[in-house]
Order: C-alpha cells, then sequence, then structure tokens
C-alpha cells in the first residue's frame, strides 16, 4: 500500500495537538449541520459508486468486443492458437462482470490508502459514538456508512480488475506479437489507459470536498477529543501505532537532533578518506534503485497512485473522461465602444459557458448587457443601453492562438420594460471572425480577441467593426 511521506507526516501532525487534555467535549455539530454533512456524503458516494460501476460496465463490453475481433482476425491466421488463447473469453468477462456486482453485499477492504476517504470513514465513527439518542442522525448516520461502505467495495472490485485487465493485455501482446498482430492491440491498450485515468479520477473526487462537508470536517477538527480518536482509530493510526505520549517533549527525549546526526557524517566522511563521498553517492543511488523497485511491485498490485500505462506511440485525449459539466468552461467577457454620433460610450459584459468539443475545439453560448456610460468625460452616468445574445467556437490554429467565431443579436437601444425586448426587427445581427490569445494567470486561462464583425456595415446604427475584447475565465 503506497503512503507518500508527506501525507503521513501532514496527518499525523493534524491527528495530534500536545498540551489539550482529554477533557474538552466533542465537537458541537448543530443537527442541521450534521444532517447537511451525512446527506451530501450519502450523495456523493452513491454517485461516486454508480459511476465507477458503469465505467466498469462499459469498459468490459468494449474489451470484450476487442478481443472477438482479435479472435476472428488470429483464426485466419493460427486457429489453434485462437482456440487456445480466446477459448474462455466469454466466460472471464461475465465472470468479472458478477465480481463487479457482487460487490454490493460484501463488505471489502480497500487495499489503498485515500487520505480524505479515512477522515470520512473516521469521522462517521465518532459521530456515531457520539451521537445520542437521536433517531434522525442515527438514521442518516446509518445511511452514510453503507454508502462509504459501498463505495469501498466498489472500488476495490475496480482496482482487482483493473489489475486482471492489464495482466490480460500483457498475455494478449505477448502472444500475438508472434503474428505481427502487435498494431492491433491500440484499442485494448487505449481501453486499459482511459479507465486507470477515470478510477484515478474519482479517487481525485474525494479531495474536492463540498461546503457543508468543509464546515463540519473543520468543526470535528477543532476538537482534540476528535484528534484524539483520529490518532486510535483512523486506517493510518492502525498501520502506525503512535505512543499516547506522541507529540510531547517526553517522546522526544533521548532523540538525536538535526545537527548531531550532521555532525556524526561529516566525521564518518572525514575518518573515510578521500572515496568516502563517492562511495556514499553510489549507496545513496543503490538506496534510491531499491525504492524504485518496491514502488513498481506495489503499483502491480493496483495502488491507485501508480502511475498510467502509456500505451508506446499513443497520444491521450485529456477531456476523455471528462463529464459534461467537467467540460464547460464558465466566463466573463468585457468589451468596451467609444461615444460614436448620439450612441454614449459603451461596455457590453457578457457571461458565456462553453462546451469543450475536444482541447483544440470550444463552441458555447453567452448573454450580454450593454452599459452606458455618458457623452463624455464632463457627462458620465450610467444607463442601460441593450442586451444582447452570443454564440461563439473557437479552434485551435497555433500555440495559444485560436481562430474565433460567432454570430450575434443585439439590442442597441435603452429600455424601461422587459416588453420593448420582444421586438425582433429592433434586434441588430452581427457577424464575427477574428483571433484570440490565451494566456495563463495562475491556474486561469484568460484571453485577448480581435474580432471584425463583416455584418457592421449593414447596421443602423452602424457600430464599429473592428472589436476588441477581454476574457476571464471563471
Amino acid at each position: 500500500m503506497k503512503i507518500p511521506i508527506y501525507i503521513l507526516a501532514f496527518l499525523i501532525c493534524s491527528f495530534t495537538s500536545s498540551g489539550q487534555t482529554a477533557t474538552e467535549q466533542p465537537a458541537s455539530l448543530s443537527p442541521n449541520m450534521a444532517s447537511r454533512f451525512l446527506n451530501g456524503i450519502s450523495s456523493k458516494f452513491t454517485k461516486l459508486q454508480q459511476n465507477i460501476s458503469k465505467k466498469t460496465e462499459q469498459m468490459l463490453d468494449r474489451m470484450e468486443k476487442q478481443e472477438a475481433k482479435l479472435c476472428r482476425k488470429l483464426q485466419r491466421k493460427d486457429s489453434v492458437a485462437a482456440k487456445k488463447l480466446f477459448a474462455s473469453n466469454a466466460a472471464k468477462y461475465a465472470q468479472l462482470r458478477n465480481r463487479l456486482h457482487a460487490a454490493d453485499s460484501n463488505n471489502t477492504k480497500l487495499k489503498e490508502y485515500l487520505p480524505h476517504f479515512d477522515t470520512l470513514k473516521t469521522s462517521l465513527a465518532f459521530l456515531e459514538k457520539n451521537a445520542g439518542n437521536n433517531p434522525q442522525l442515527t438514521k442518516e448516520l446509518t445511511g452514510a456508512k453503507a454508502q462509504l461502505q459501498q463505495f469501498e467495495n466498489k472500488m476495490q472490485v475496480a482496482n482487482e480488475i483493473k489489475r486482471q485487465v492489464r495482466e490480460r493485455k500483457q498475455q494478449l501482446n505477448e502472444q500475438l506479437q508472434q503474428f505481427g498482430m502487435g498494431r492491433d492491440l491500440m484499442a485494448i491498450n487505449k481501453e486499459c489507459f482511459y479507465y486507470q485515468q477515470q478510477l484515478n479520477e474519482y479517487k481525485a473526487l474525494l479531495n474536492d470536498p463540498k461546503k457543508a462537508e468543509q464546515k463540519a470536517i473543520a468543526a470535528l477538527r477543532g476538537s482534540s477529543l476528535f484528534k484524539d480518536f483520529m490518532k486510535k482509530n483512523s486506517l493510518l493510526a492502525q498501520l502506525f501505532k503512535l505512543p499516547d505520549n506522541y507529540g510531547s517533549p517526553e517522546s522526544l527525549a533521548g532523540l538525536q537532533t538535526v545537527a548531531s546526526v550532521q555532525q556524526m557524517l561529516d566525521q564518518r566522511i572525514a575518518a573515510g578518506g578521500p572515496n568516502a563521498q563517492q562511495m556514499i553517492q553510489q549507496n545513496l543511488q543503490q538506496a534510491r534503485n531499491q525504492l524504485k523497485n518496491l514502488k513498481d511491485k506495489v503499483n502491480k498490485l493496483g495502488g491507485g497512485s501508480s502511475s498510467l500505462d502509456m500505451p508506446t506511440g499513443f497520444t491521450p485525449k485529456k477531456l476523455k473522461t471528462k463529464t459534461f459539466l467537467q467540460r464547460i468552461e464558465y466566463g466573463l467577457n468585457i468589451q468596451t465602444q467609444k461615444v460614436r454620433g448620439i450612441l454614449p460610450a459603451t461596455s457590453d459584459i457578457a457571461m458565456t459557458a462553453g462546451y469543450h468539443l475536444s482541447e483544440k475545439s470550444t463552441a458555447g453560448l453567452g448573454i450580454s448587457y450593454k452599459l452606458g456610460w455618458g457623452s463624455g468625460i464632463r457627462d458620465i452616468h450610467l444607463s442601460s443601453q441593450g442586451v444582447g445574445l452570443r454564440s461563439y467556437v473557437d479552434i485551435k490554429m497555433k500555440g495559444s492562438f485560436w481562430i474565433s467565431g460567432g454570430y450575434e443579436m443585439n439590442y442597441q437601444h435603452a429600455f424601461v420594460k422587459y416588453e420593448e425586448l420582444y421586438n425582433i426587427h429592433a434586434w441588430q445581427t452581427s457577424g464575427l471572425i477574428g483571433l484570440t490569445k490565451k494566456y495563463k494567470i495562475g491556474k486561469k486561462t484568460n484571453n485577448m480577441q480581435v474580432l471584425w464583425d463583416f455584418l457592421s456595415y449593414s447596421q443602423t446604427p452602424r457600430t464599429e467593426a473592428i472589436k476588441f475584447r477581454i476574457g476571464y475565465t471563471l
């Protein structure tokens, strides 16, 4: 089981506290907060296990179909080898599906450490111990615990299926290479890769708690009793038994300091002569190699933190495993237009929602509001100057430059009542095409656009043909 040292140190520090007594009362969660916390957990883990079942079923179906194609192709070359390699193919996949379906009724321990899952599971045990005589809380606790257990069952079975599928892929690769069919395995390699990626994304969702979940966990961690309970009952505590006085000055008595260890190393190096430094480097390299071998062995056992098995010559699609909502990008778009004739200076403020069709194309819709600033520096006053509806498409050209196009309808008049917007003849149409430069500020990808409105020449009143916009992702 793979447990990074930095996670271990962080969790142990967060679960322990020095100088606090065990007389503190349990962290108080209001009935409303506890209810939102437990219902949120139930909903979250219900959806996760349903997604795991769905994606696993789909992967097994596609794998079985791909193997059927390979079997037919191999039969044309060597029917005996095809019968031997694919004889019990249907039975094997049926067995995997049965194991997935049986996971709902089994209590399986997850052989992988997921920090936030451990925190949630121990939190429910703590709440159950301190629930008192509250039937509603007891009912919600039972439901939440059941969903966590079913998720644990499904994730462990999914990890085992992932391991078996990878072993099957390796077996097929070894056998089919002899018949010059190595390239025919690309589809199976892709299925294995995307399934591993999908499982890793589900595990990553655990570390993205909702607001109610964050508040409840923060309230619990404010109690030294909860910290003590975590230290004794969490999975991490069971793996690494800590002394009762962990973190206190008494627990550190007799331990060497960093300075004393460094001094001892310097003395050993000096006594070892000129080749001592080289020997130490060699020993360190050997230690690194041994750690790498251990890591590889752990990964082969199905550890969820293992690196993805990337097929040779394959470039994965980053959006392949994203859901519909995860592909939507929300943005804010601003365009300013100077005073023109009787029209005041205005700023078009638009909200957009774009769907990533692929990594190189996005299509979206938006709605804009035209804010008037007045006719000059001496005549500044805010006014409503219209609204607009937008549609757009961005296609990647090269590097950070994209080709952008769109069709828009704009109501270019001040209005008091919404009924005024129903007059379709009062709306102007715009056809846009131009370039977009996308750049990053922190983790957000923002953009600058230069667009040509080729329908502006027929508009009344006529607007500027060249539009400059700045966009911000939300």
